[in-house]
Parts: C-alpha cells; sequence; structure tokens
C-alpha cells in the first residue's frame, strides 16, 4: 500500500461521502435566498433533529461497511451477504419507527431548542414533511455502507451524486417554481432520498443474488456474528450520543442568542459539514483498507494504512484550510441574500480556520478504527471529549457568548484527536494479539 493506491481509493470516496451534506446545505442555501431570516432557523432546526436522528443510526453505515470489508478480505460469501442482511432489517424497523412517533420527536425537539414562534412553525413544516424519508435514508445508509466495503466506490459514488442532483433540481422547483417555501426543500429532500434507496436496491437485488439465497439468511441469523454486531453498533451509538449532544447544545445555545445567530451558526454548522465529510472520504478509505488488512491478517499492511491515514488527514487538512480562508465570503454568500446575517456569519466564521487541523486525525484514524471493528475506543474518547466540552460551555458561555460557543467547539474537535490517538498502541494490540 502506497499513498498513489490509498488516493486512488480515497478521492472517488471523497467525491461520494461529500455530497451527504449537500442535502442539508442545499435546503439551508435555498431557504437563504428568501426575504427572512426566520426560514433558515427553520430549517435549522429542522436538520439538526434530522442529524440527531440519523447520526444516532449512523452506525448503520459505518459498522456495515467495517463487517463487509473483513469479510470481503476473508473471502467469506455467506458473511459478505449477511453482512448486508442484519443492519437493513434493522434500517427498516428503525425507519418506520421514526415515522410512527414523529409527534413526540418534534414536541421533544421543540421544547429542547426552545426556537421562536416562527422559526417553530417553519421547523415543524420541515419535519412534518421529511421524517416519511427516514425508512429510506437509513436504507441508504446501509446500502452504501455495504458497497463501500466491497469497494465499489463508483457505484457508491453514482448513488449519492443522483441523490443529490434530485435534490437540488426540486428544491429550485418546488421552492422558487411553486413558492412552496420550507414545505418544498423538505419535499425535495424526502424525494431524492427515496429515489436513492431503490435505485441502489435494484442494483444489489439485480447484480448480487446470493443475498436471497437461504445461506445468506442463516449465516444473518446466526447468534454470535449479531451479537458482535451489536457490541460494535452499541459502541457507536454511545459515540453517535456524545456528538448529538455536541451538536444540539450547540444549536440551543445558539437559539438563546437570537434568530440571527441562530441562522449564522447554521450556516457555519453547514460548511463545517462539508469538511468533516471531506475528511469522512479518507476515513472510509482507511476503514476499508484496515478492515481488509484484519480479515487477512495482515499487521504490516495495517500498519502501513494507519500511517497513511495520519499523513493524509494532516495534508488535507492544510488544504481545507487554505482554500476556506480564501473562498470564505464567497461561500457564505451562498447561503443568504441577507447582508446582516452575511455580515454575522462571516463574524463568527473565523473560528472554523481551526477547525480542520483541530479535527483532522480524528475524523481520519477514525476510520481505522471502524475498519478493525474496535469501536471501544472511539466511545471512550467521545465520552472523554464530551465532558472537556461541557467544562468549556460552563466556563466560557457566560464570558463570551457565542464566541465562547465556538471556542467550546473547536475545543471539543480538538479533544476528539488527542483522546482518540492515545489509544492507537491499544488498538495495535486488539487488532493483532500476540
Amino acid at each position: 500500500m502506497n499513498h498513489r493506491a490509498y488516493l486512488m481509493l480515497a478521492l472517488p470516496l471523497i467525491a461520494s461521502t461529500i455530497t451527504t451534506p449537500l442535502l442539508g446545505a442545499v435546503d439551508t442555501a435555498v431557504v437563504g435566498q428568501l426575504p427572512d431570516s426566520s426560514y433558515i432557523g427553520g430549517v435549522a432546526v429542522g436538520a439538526v433533529l434530522f442529524s440527531t436522528l440519523y447520526w444516532l443510526l449512523g452506525f448503520l453505515r459505518v459498522s456495515t461497511s467495517g463487517f463487509t470489508a473483513q469479510a470481503h478480505g476473508a473471502k467469506d460469501e455467506e458473511e459478505i451477504a449477511a453482512s448486508f442482511i442484519r443492519p437493513f432489517i434493522a434500517a427498516c424497523v428503525m425507519g418506520v419507527l421514526f415515522v410512527l412517533l414523529q409527534e413526540p420527536i418534534i414536541k421533544l425537539a421543540m421544547s429542547f431548542i426552545g426556537p421562536s414562534e416562527q422559526v417553530e412553525e417553519h421547523a415543524i413544516t420541515y419535519i412534518g414533511i421529511r421524517i416519511w424519508g427516514a425508512p429510506f435514508a437509513l436504507m441508504n445508509y446501509v446500502i452504501l455502507g455495504w458497497l463501500m466495503g466491497l469497494s465499489k466506490i463508483k457505484l457508491a459514488f453514482y448513488l449519492q451524486v443522483g441523490m443529490n442532483m434530485v435534490n437540488i433540481s426540486l428544491d429550485f422547483l418546488f421552492v422558487f417554481g411553486f413558492s412552496w417555501n420550507v414545505s418544498g426543500v423538505a419535499a425535495a429532500t424526502l424525494i431524492a432520498e427515496a429515489a436513492a434507496a431503490l435505485a441502489g436496491l435494484l442494483y444489489i437485488m439485480k447484480r448480487h443474488r446470493r443475498l436471497l439465497k437461504l445461506s445468506g439468511l442463516m449465516a444473518a441469523a446466526g447468534l454470535s456474528p449479531i451479537l458482535n454486531m451489536m457490541a460494535v453498533n452499541r459502541d457507536l451509538l454511545l459515540r453517535t450520543v456524545c456528538l448529538l449532544i455536541m451538536i444540539n447544545l450547540f444549536t440551543r445555545f445558539g437559539a438563546s442568542f437570537g434568530t440571527d445567530v441562530l441562522a449564522a451558526n447554521a450556516i457555519l454548522i453547514q460548511i463545517h459539514y462539508m469538511m468533516a465529510y471531506f475528511f469522512d472520504g479518507f476515513a472510509n478509505a482507511s476503514s476499508i483498507l484496515s478492515g481488509k488488512a484484519v480479515g487477512e491478517k495482515d499487521k504490516e499492511g495495517f500498519e502501513r494504512v494507519l500511517t497513511l491515514s495520519c499523513q493524509w488527514s494532516l495534508l488535507a487538512a492544510c488544504l481545507i484550510t487554505a482554500v476556506y480562508f480564501f473562498v470564505k465570503d464567497w461561500a457564505i454568500g451562498l447561503f443568504t441574500i441577507l447582508p446582516d446575517i452575511a455580515d454575522l456569519t462571516s463574524y463568527y466564521g473565523s473560528w472554523l480556520l481551526l477547525y480542520p487541523l483541530s479535527a483532522c486525525a480524528g475524523l481520519v484514524v477514525y476510520g481505522v478504527f471502524t475498519g478493525a471493528t474496535s469501536v471501544v475506543f472511539v466511545r471512550n474518547s467521545m465520552i472523554q471529549s464530551l465532558a472537556v466540552y461541557l467544562f468549556m460551555l460552563w466556563l466560557l458561555l457566560p464570558v463570551f457568548g457565542n464566541h465562547g460557543l465556538w471556542i467550546a467547539f473547536i475545543g471539543f474537535s480538538l479533544c476528539r484527536t488527542l483522546f482518540l490517538l492515545l489509544y492507537v498502541p491499544r488498538l495495535r494490540r486488539m487488532a493483532f494479539p500476540a
């Protein structure tokens, strides 16, 4: 494994994963062209809710990719099939539950974030439509994770790009053509998620008929692998809960500073997602390669993946920081036509210059841990980072206001990196016991 081979895998994965945050970013940018900041605030609150719901089950993609890569490396056909069937069933069940429980979910979200009356009205409209896409969104997680685990990167890329092209096209049609405003962007995202899930399923059923064979179903029903999947997913779930506590507290405290600050923070968070998902492309490459190395019991290959992950996380951080420095004001202008919101966003936007370097290794090396399915360390590092974040909020918010909120955000990102890197020696011992 050399730099060229790593990049040949990572670059299409970056192109694929970078499209994921475009759903929320495009929604925010389109309503940002409307003459009221409450539209941005409403979509921001709704987007946070869906980030909460979907990130809670983000392990469906991450663990599916890791288990599939290991089965692929071991050339275990039955386990490759089972690594799709198990999480797919879980995705369908969870997605339907979200739809059935939408009323209490919305009430809990509104009471927690506490937006203004007008922002809340737009948020409820957005959520009430998008929630019907939950089963499809979670199916997409499993489909993409499985395809990535099999190194079918181009197909994963095409599905993601197709979903976003549908979303963007319908956003403009529904909002500017039909004047549906918040309802339009929500409906566009729902249709795009459903189309991507159905397209992915059609491909899998056509090209991988072994998934329908009894042997695949029997392997999926095995008690030991199910318990292993549950253990890995439990730790990833707890990791995600910590991440969501952080982002929801960020949104809640941002809302307490007024609708304009909420809107400015929402725009910056969407830009942050673009940065984070750029790193996620490298993390996915590291996950696939480390999973295959563990499946093949290739310790030297595993060490090489770890080294490449660290090197490219740092290089990517430098690139992202430089690009953001030069295009910051232009990028903000894509999200809003309101001068006051644009100025406020630019004022707080300098904090994002610190994000890539503080978060890079934690976001990329994380993929090595998930590929090895040794995620207990990821969980522990996130719990420790959250503890630091809560302390920083308590210390800084009363003094520095929204600046304190951003300092705590950057502190959390830095802690993710530092604490996770401290667990690397233990990862080596767990993945390749003597």
